[in-house]
């Protein structure tokens, strides 16, 4: 019994078969991607206001949306520091919650 559970058919339904190669690698295609930096960390910037909004407007894009760290590429704390600032900025107006 032992050696039929063994034996697994690879193909089908639920089964890891196949495709497995792609991931395995990383799903990226050659090249090398470099690091963002944090663009507070890098000039120094402590505090980060809600009244500078074409500051704050880089980090909103079209949509009005927040952009997330992985893309934006800023540190964490950086990028709590901004989604208060981006909100304070909102609810006086300065920047819009969403565009038509």
């Amino acid at each position: 019994m032992s050696d039929t559970m063994d034996q697994r058919p690879t193909g089908g339904r639920g089964g890891r078969g196949g495709k497995r190669d792609d991931k395995a690698q990383g799903g990226r295609r050659g090249g090398f991607r470099r690091r963002r930096v944090c663009k507070f960390c890098a000039e120094h910037i402590e505090h980060i206001s809600y009244k500078d909004a074409r500051l704050l407007a880089g980090f909103v894009p079209e949509r009005g949306k927040i952009q997330p760290r992985r893309i934006s590429g800023t540190c964490a704390t950086h990028q709590r520091k901004l989604q208060t600032a981006i909100k304070r900025a909102r609810q006086l107006a300065l920047i819009p919650y969403v565009t038509d």
